[in-house]
C-alpha cells in the first residue's frame, strides 16, 4: 500500500448483517487502505452468505441527518454511495452530494449476489438521471450497465460501448467491471473522456465473491480521498480486491465474504 496521508470517506449505503458487503465491507476496505470511514446508513438488511432475508429502509430525514452530521463536523474528501433502494433516497442523496462538493464514487447497486433486488425498478431512471452525472467515478457491473444504458454487455466491446454511453450521460469516469462477462480472465475497463485503461487478471473459481462491488468502489474512494490520481486509485483498489478474493476465508454456506484484512497480516 502507499504512504499517502489519510483521507476521509463518507459512505452512504446499506448495512449487511453478514459483514461481507454493504457498509461493513466499505468500512473495512477504506480502513485497510489507509483512509478514515464515516457512514450514513440507508437501510438495514437481514443478510448472510445465503442471501438477503429482509430489508428495512431508514427514514429519509435520518439518512440525511447522518450524512450532514458527518459533513458538518468531520468533513469528507470523497463520498461513496452504494445501496440506495428508492427514488426518494436517490433524490435526497443527490442533494447531499451537491451540498458536499466532494468527488463521488457511485456504485449503482441493484441486485445482491444472491439475487435479491436492492433497488426498486422505478428507481433505475433516477439513478440514471441523478447519480450518473454526479459520479467522479461510476462502477457498474455488466447487468447494472445494461439496465442504465440498454446496451448488451457480453464482451469487451459491449463494456466499451456501455462505458461510452455512461460517459455521455455525464459520468466523469467509468469503471466497467467484467466479472459477469464470460472469459478466461476478468477484464475491467477504466474509461475517461481522455482514454481508457485495461485491468486484466485471473478469474478465480470460487463462490466467495460476496461484496466485491462494494469493496472495490470503497477502495477506489479511499484512494481518491488520499489524493491519488484516478488511475492510481483504481489500480490500488483493483489489486487489493483481487488479493482479498484470492485469500477469501470460505465462511458460510453460500456466497462467502472476501479477506478484507489481508494487508494487516502481510505487515506483521
Amino acid at each position: 500500500m502507499t504512504g499517502v496521508s489519510t483521507g476521509r470517506v463518507l459512505i452512504i449505503a446499506g448495512s449487511d448483517s453478514g459483514g461481507g458487503a454493504g457498509i461493513q465491507a466499505d468500512i473495512k476496505a477504506v480502513t485497510l487502505l489507509g483512509g478514515y470511514a464515516a457512514t450514513a446508513i440507508t437501510a438495514i438488511t437481514v443478510q448472510n452468505t445465503l442471501g438477503v432475508h429482509g430489508v428495512h429502509a431508514l427514514p429519509l430525514d435520518l439518512i440525511e441527518a447522518q450524512a450532514r452530521a458527518v459533513l458538518d463536523d468531520i468533513g469528507a474528501d470523497a463520498i461513496k454511495t452504494g445501496m440506495l433502494g428508492s427514488i426518494a433516497v436517490v433524490e435526497r442523496v443527490a442533494a447531499i452530494l451537491d451540498a458536499s462538493g466532494a468527488p463521488a464514487v457511485i456504485d449503482p447497486v441493484m441486485i445482491a449476489k444472491g439475487g435479491a433486488a436492492l433497488l426498486a425498478d422505478d428507481a433505475v431512471a433516477a439513478v440514471r438521471t441523478l447519480m450518473v452525472p454526479r459520479a467522479a467515478l461510476l462502477t457498474p457491473n455488466a447487468p447494472e450497465a445494461e439496465a442504465l444504458t440498454g446496451i448488451v454487455v457480453a464482451d469487451l466491446d459491449g463494456q466499451r460501448r456501455a462505458g461510452e454511453a455512461l460517459l455521455a450521460m455525464g459520468a466523469r469516469a467509468v469503471l466497467m467491471k467484467g466479472g459477469h462477462v464470460p472469459g478466461a480472465t476478468v477484464v475491467d475497463l477504466l474509461m475517461t473522456p481522455s482514454g481508457e485503461t485495461l485491468l486484466e487478471g485471473e478469474r478465480f473459481d470460487t463462490r466467495n465473491t460476496h461484496g466485491t462491488g462494494c469493496t472495490l468502489a470503497s477502495a477506489c474512494a479511499a484512494g481518491l480521498a488520499k489524493g491519488l490520481p484516478l488511475e492510481a486509485a483504481v489500480a490500488e483498489a483493483w489489486a487489493y480486491v483481487a488479493e482479498a478474493i484470492r485469500r477469501a476465508p470460505g465462511l458460510g454456506g453460500g456466497h462467502g465474504p472476501l479477506d478484507h484484512g489481508w494487508p494487516v497480516r502481510d505487515r506483521k
